[in-house]
């Protein structure tokens, strides 16, 4: 399993600004290791987001994003208190959900 998600919901005025730091490997699955064998792929594809069940970001990641990307949204509806869930699953499948209360 990956490292926890470092998440941060804050209200800004009628908006709340996300910050998401994901710890991943991204590897784009062509570059070789010591022995001149290419290392697999391995990286995130897919994150959502959710706030009270409603998807408020869909987005796709692929081979060339660095390791451990940052994302940064924002969303309207959210007061403090409310949770921010973000979802991301990988190239083989795994998936690794965290979740942040808005300040």
């Amino acid at each position: 399993m990956a490292d926890p998600m470092r998440i941060r919901a804050q209200q800004k005025g009628d908006a709340v600004e996300v910050r998401v730091l994901m710890a991943h490997v991204m590897e784009t699955g062509t570059r070789r290791d010591g022995s001149g064998q290419v290392v697999p792929a391995h990286f995130i594809q897919t994150i959502t987001a959710t706030h009270n069940g409603k998807t408020v970001l869909t987005a796709s990641f692929g081979p060339a994003v660095s390791q451990n990307p940052v994302l940064n949204f924002s969303f309207k509806g959210g007061n403090k208190g409310d949770k921010v869930i973000v979802t991301w699953v990988d190239n083989r499948g795994e998936r690794r959900t965290d979740e942040a209360t808005i300040s």
